[in-house]
């Protein structure tokens, strides 16, 4: 069993990168609910960002979306940035909100639509190159709505194809992360549906071509934590989009819904130590703060996972692994289940003391005056959304 002290060390290594949209307006189908001080561009999305690392100590990277977090200056971004103390994360493309992806993006059934989504994601390359990330991230919401609109079969070499393209124009030091998702845009059929469909893309791709997997991006009763698993296993779990669902794709704050399944998939993460920053595991918040206040649902968000990470790691790893050579069922479950009923909280709060920072994070954001003046000083200009 580890200590209170390994505990806390590995905690202080844990890096969760935040969403440059989480801290713009969003919203459902129905409504998007605008909120005081949301930012009007990327570079207060990064501010705000900054904020969460501040009190957190946890949220050092920030992702972008393009065409969203266009700016002349890419460099210049990354400037500011690094003068907020955090650094840009993964770039995000976006092929699924122009007019000619209608009936998909990298798969389209035509060459010119193909081209123009291979070409937005050499694009996106060259912003990793101007802002100093090394990871891609793809989501695709190409699919089929009804049977025999169009033939599954070359949907998958087409798309095999454009990512082969993307794969190649890759610097030596750069990921390509490749997302899935079961269903939505597309409901009768998405390209790519599963962490199977993402794998074999990446496996004929090459090594630095890996799986992202997003928590709400599953069927209802999916035991994710073997996904995680045999990921981690072929060696091409590339990122989290953590998050929490009660349905399908809710984008929760994460461990809302069902913190026991956090705590479950992090126990799976631990257990083959991919929660070290070495691992290359990029753990991200892809979440939509549609009613609650930006700011501090992000730092909840970062504080949940912080939660889980330290139960995880305090599981008696000798008392489960004898439970489990001997049959002992109830033995090995008990095993995690106290580690899962610890309460961490003293434990965390003694190491943001010891790291200088506040031991309530969202208490000490409250009293720091940021949301008044950010709501004071962004009350003119256009405030940034999903398409912006």
């Amino acid at each position: 069993m580890r200590t209170h002290d390994e505990v806390k060390t590995a905690v202080r290594a844990l890096g969760v990168e935040t969403a440059s949209w989480a801290f713009a307006n969003s919203g459902t189908r129905f409504k998007v609910f605008g909120q005081p001080g949301v930012p009007r561009d990327p570079f207060e999305k990064i501010s705000d960002a900054a904020q969460v690392h501040r009190y957190t100590g946890s949220a050092p990277r920030v992702s972008l979306h393009i065409p969203w977090d266009l700016v002349d200056d890419f460099t210049a971004l990354a400037d500011h940035a690094r003068e907020q103390g955090v650094q840009i994360g993964a770039i995000n493309s976006n092929v699924f909100q122009d007019d000619d992806y209608k009936f998909g993006s990298l798969a389209n059934p035509d060459p010119a639509v193909r081209a123009k989504a291979v070409d937005h994601h050499l694009q996106c390359i060259d912003v990793l190159r101007a802002t100093g990330s090394t990871d891609l991230k793809i989501w695709l919401a190409d699919g089929l709505n009804y049977p025999g609109q169009d033939s599954l079969r070359d949907r998958q070499e087409r798309l095999a194809e454009s990512l082969a393209t993307i794969y190649a124009a890759l610097d030596d030091d750069h990921r390509l992360l490749l997302e899935y998702k079961f269903f939505e845009p597309a409901f009768y059929a998405t390209d790519i549906p599963d962490w199977g469909t993402s794998l074999t893309h990446c496996l004929a791709l090459g090594e630095r071509a890996q799986v992202v997997l997003d928590t709400g991006h599953h069927a209802p009763g999916t035991n994710i934590e073997f996904i995680v698993m045999m990921l981690l296993r072929a060696g091409r779990l590339g990122a989290f989009d953590f998050n929490s669902r009660f349905y399908a794709d809710d984008d929760l704050m994460v461990g809302a819904a069902d913190p026991f399944q956090l705590f479950r998939i992090l126990h799976e993460i631990v257990s083959q130590d991919a929660h070290r920053p070495e691992s290359r595991v990029n753990f991200m918040l892809d979440q939509c703060h549609n009613i609650e206040p930006k700011i501090p649902a992000v730092i909840r968000s970062v504080l949940n996972v912080q939660e889980a990470l330290a139960k995880a790691l305090l599981v008696d790893t000798d008392a489960l692994t004898k439970a489990q050579t001997d049959g002992d069922v109830l033995g090995a479950n008990g095993a995690l289940m106290d580690a899962y009923n610890t309460d961490v909280r003293p434990l965390l709060a003694e190491l943001r003391t010891e790291q200088g920072l506040d031991p309530d994070p969202i208490a000490a954001y409250q009293r720091s005056g940021y949301f008044e003046t950010i709501s004071a000083e962004r009350a003119d200009g256009a405030q940034a959304g999903w398409g912006a």
